[in-house]
Formats: structure tokens, C-alpha cells, sequence
């Protein structure tokens, strides 16, 4: 039998902390639910000292979630193991995950602390936080530039006062593959009580080893691993949680472990992700990358047909990926549409299902074929949507080769009707300075993408935009089969979430 690798998933904190990737507490909620149909051990909810957005978000999650352990950040500070507790007492077996750096670069430069002080924190903390749980995880911040004599005395101390889960991260993304593995086999025969204990690594991606180097880490004693669906995460991102999982099953002829996620619903895991934080998949990104099963040569085409196992290595449906057949149209009734939703991994109230009920039947009346991708698009744009403080009532635009690019816009703002006819570089320009003007916003448009979510002329198109406004980086997103219209209401979208946040919204 192989060995169990536990897989902590760390989407609602590191992940977030990618630029313009905050969540709110619906959508970290929702995000949470969809990892506990994922099967991870471990969900990091957040940072509860951090804010009072983080401290709600977490305490939600802890509360209302079973079937997996929930975990909350905390630096060695006593105010932060005490708020971290009280975000996460209701939970199911809570852990509290707490960090001390213990790199001579850290020592020196932040904390400005000698190694006793480091020592001596890391067990008093360790031990406050055993007061009140036994899931008590102790991370050692940039171990892998540390002095490994030091992380051992380190790691033996925190285990004594209580650390059940030790964490000897590569918080740079600066260590290789051969180099990362022998330092975690030096861990396993240097620290006597470590069969007390297990240990974690949680890799970044700067010099895109974090999957290799979690790996090696694996092979050479850890059981647990740290990661965010996508790899997103600060900088280059964190070790890809589906790569890992993808990479211990295919390749258990030489990795004999295995973890308990249920990889079926991996893709659907990896588009929710992408529509909450607006973060796209590249491409060729392995294992959920729109070209990650696709062949354009000849020669793989053939061998494909004739035998899938010539080029493909992983079976696309045990990542829960469909061919994107066609499954309703305008005709379809909501026992149909429900039935398929819920197929698809999402489970709505009776409210909610009314509001995608209503959508799909105005993209059913103009597309001609409805796709999952479609659905998927519409669940995520009427459940997840926040208060709204401005709304779209009507757009018109004029542009063209001759002519100046016109935009009309009729907005909702806080109730009150209000409308505008401006001229733009472009039909979209145009379309974005009425609703700047309209809605008297000084934000500033970082970013502005535009996909395709299924194939043909009448494909819903995704708009994605990145909106800053004094320090406040916020993601926006639209999708209609018109793509002025989907561009508007991305930049909406982009602009309420902004709205939501000054005026108190948490998360």
C-alpha cells in the first residue's frame, strides 16, 4: 500500500496574495466548498490578524465546513495565535499554522533578532497555540536558505511544545530540484523526535522548480504539500496543487504515494479559480491549459485516433474534462438546466438556480448552442456577483471606418438613472470613458483581455480587466455574446467591487 500524501491547499491565502487576485468572503466560500468536493486535507482560509475581512472570511469557512481541516495563518505573536484561535475554534479539527523565519538573511535585515531569540519565540508561540488545539503546524520561513543545523534545533524544540506538522519552505523559489531533496532527507536523519511529527514543504515557483522541487521533497521523506490550484500565488507563484496530485498518480511506478483528491473535478476547480480572481491559465500550463490534451501535429492526430496512449500520458476525463458537447438550448426547462449545473460540480440554492435560470435563457435566445463553458460562465457571474452599485440599463455604439467611434450608455448608479453619449479612440474606449464619467470614477484601467469561451462566430466572449484606484487593485469580468457589452460590464464588475471595498466589504 502506498504512502499518503497530504495535500494543504493554500488558494485563499498565498494564492490570493497574486496582484488583483483578492476574493471576497462569497467567493472564498464558494472557492472553499469547491476544494472540499476536491478532497483536500488541509484549506488555509486565510490570515485572521491581517484584517477584519480576513478574520470574517476564515471564521465563515471554519464554521460551516466540514470533512476537512481548516487552517489560519498566524506570525509568532501572541495576538496573532489568540485572533487565529477565535477565527477558527468552530472548526472541525482546526489548525493553527504559525511562522517564524530562521535564514541568517531574515535574522539580520527583517526580524533583527539572534538565533536564541528566534528559538525562543518559535517554542513559547508553538506552545500557546498547543494550549488551545493539537493541529499546531510550525513553518520556518526561508528555511532553504537557512542553516540546516539551525532548522534542526529548531524543529526538535517547536515538536517538544507541541508542533505536530513542521513546514521547511523554499520561500524564494531558490532552491534545485537534487539540493531541495537532500535537505529534507537531511531534516528526517537529523531531528530525533521526527517521527512526531510531519513534514511539509511549500514551494515558489521563481525559477519554475516548485513542482519539481516538491517532488523531490516527497521522495526524500515529506507527506505533506503546500500549494494553490493554478500555481497562483505572489511573485511567480506557488507549487501548481494539479500537477502534483496529476504527477503521484501517473507516475506511481516511481513515486509510490498517493493523495485522496478526487481529480475528477481538477478542471472545474481550475475555471473557478480563474473566474473569481481573473487570473487566466496560459495555453500550454500543464494538466489545465486549454492545449493541455489538444494535437495540432499530423503525426500525434493519428496516433491519438489510433491508440490515445501514443501521446497522451493522463485521460482528460480524470481530470473531469468534457469535449464541450452541446447539453441544452433555448428550449431546455430549469429540471434540465439544474440537473446539468449540478453534473458540473455546483450546487445552487433555489434562489440562485432563479437567477442562472434567467440568464441562460437570454444567451439561450442568441446563441444557438449552449455549452458547459457557457453555463459555467453564467453560474459564476450570477452567484458570485456583489452588491451592485451601478448597473448597465442600455448601450449603444456606433463605430466604424468612416465616422467617430460613439458610445450611449445608460447606467444605474445607487438607484438614480443616468446616461451619457461620448466619443472614443474605439468603440470600447468610448464605451469606458461614458461609464467613467457617468460613475465619476478616478480608477485607473491596468489590464484588459478578451477570450473566447467556446468555439463559433456566436461564442460568449470573456472580458477581463484590472482596475486600480489609490492603492486597490480589483479584477472586473463580463461575458455576453456581444463583447462591447461583456467589455462593459467587466469594467462595472471592476467598479463595484471597488465600491463594495470602500464602503466596508470584507474580503
Amino acid at each position: 500500500m502506498s504512502e499518503k500524501i497530504f495535500i494543504f491547499d493554500t488558494t485563499l491565502r498565498d494564492g490570493e496574495q497574486s496582484p488583483g487576485a483578492s476574493m471576497n468572503m462569497q467567493e472564498k466560500f464558494r472557492l472553499a466548498q469547491q476544494l472540499v468536493k476536491l478532497n483536500v486535507d488541509v484549506i488555509e482560509a486565510g490570515f485572521p490578524v491581517a484584517s477584519a475581512g480576513d478574520f470574517d472570511c476564515v471564521k465563515n469557512i471554519a464554521d460551516n465546513l466540514r470533512g476537512v481541516q481548516v487552517a489560519g495563518l498566524a506570525r509568532c505573536h501572541e495576538k496573532d495565535i489568540d485572533t487565529a484561535w477565535e477565527a477558527l475554534k468552530k472548526g472541525e479539527n482546526p489548525r493553527i499554522h504559525t511562522f517564524l523565519a530562521t535564514s541568517d538573511i531574515h535574522l539580520k535585515h527583517k526580524l533583527r533578532m539572534s538565533r536564541e531569540q528566534v528559538l525562543e519565540r518559535a517554542v513559547a508561540m508553538v506552545r500557546r497555540a498547543a494550549r488551545y488545539t493539537s493541529n499546531v503546524e510550525f513553518s520556518a520561513e526561508d528555511a532553504s536558505r537557512s542553516d540546516l543545523g539551525f532548522v534542526c534545533q529548531v524543529f526538535t524544540a517547536v515538536i517538544e511544545a507541541g508542533a505536530t506538522t513542521l513546514n521547511f519552505p523554499d520561500t524564494t523559489g531558490y532552491a534545485l530540484p537534487d539540493e531541495f531533496g537532500a535537505q529534507i532527507r537531511y531534516l528526517m536523519e537529523h531531528i530525533p523526535n521526527i517521527h512526531k511529527a510531519v513534514v511539509s514543504v511549500h514551494c515558489h515557483n521563481d525559477l519554475g522548480l516548485a513542482v519539481a522541487n516538491s517532488l523531490a521533497a516527497v521522495a526524500n521523506g515529506a507527506r505533506q504539500v503546500e500549494c494553490t490550484l493554478n500555481g497562483i500565488g505572489e511573485r511567480a507563484g506557488n507549487t501548481a496543487m494539479e500537477e502534483v496530485v496529476m504527477a503521484l498518480r501517473t507516475r506511481a511506478d516511481r513515486l509510490p504515494y498517493h493523495t485522496e483528491v478526487v481529480t475528477e473535478h481538477i478542471h472545474a476547480s481550475s475555471r473557478m479559480v480563474t473566474t473569481i480572481t481573473g487570473l487566466p491559465v496560459q495555453p500550454n500550463k500543464a494538466i489545465v491549459g486549454a492545449n493541455a490534451f489538444a494535437h495540432e501535429s499530423g503525426i500525434h492526430q493519428d496516433g491519438v485516433l489510433k491508440e490515445r496512449t501514443t501521446y497522451e500520458i493522463m485521460n482528460p476525463s480524470d481530470i473531469g474534462l468534457t469535449k464541450g458537447n452541446l447539453v441544452l438550448g433555448k428550449h431546455s426547462g430549469r429540471h434540465a438546466l439544474k440537473d446539468r449545473v449540478e453534473a458540473m460540480g455546483y450546487t445552487l440554492t433555489a434562489e440562485e438556480l432563479d437567477r442562472v435560470f434567467v440568464r441562460f435563457k437570454e444567451v439561450a435566445d442568441v446563441k444557438k448552442e449552449m455549452f458547459d463553458e457557457d453555463l459555467e460562465s453564467i453560474v459564476m457571474d450570477e452567484v458570485l456577483r456583489i452588491p451592485e452599485a451601478y448597473e448597465l440599463l442600455s448601450l449603444l455604439v456606433m463605430s466604424g471606418s468612416r465616422g467617430l467611434p460613439t458610445a450611449a450608455v445608460k447606467l444605474k448608479v445607487d438607484g438614480r438613472e443616468v446616461e451619457k453619449a461620448v466619443i472614443g479612440i474605439g468603440p470600447i474606449d468610448a464605451c469606458f470613458r461614458a461609464i467613467a464619467d457617468l460613475t465619476e470614477t478616478s480608477s485607473k484601467l491596468l489590464y484588459f483581455a478578451v477570450s473566447s469561451i467556446s468555439g463559433g462566430t456566436d461564442a460568449q466572449g470573456e472580458v477581463m480587466v484590472r482596475i486600480e484606484d489609490n492603492g486597490k487593485v480589483v479584477v472586473g469580468q463580463g461575458a455576453d455574446p456581444d463583447i462591447i457589452i461583456a467589455a462593459a460590464n467587466a469594467y462595472l464588475n471592476g467598479l463595484n467591487r471597488l465600491v463594495f471595498l470602500k464602503r466596508g466589504g470584507r474580503g
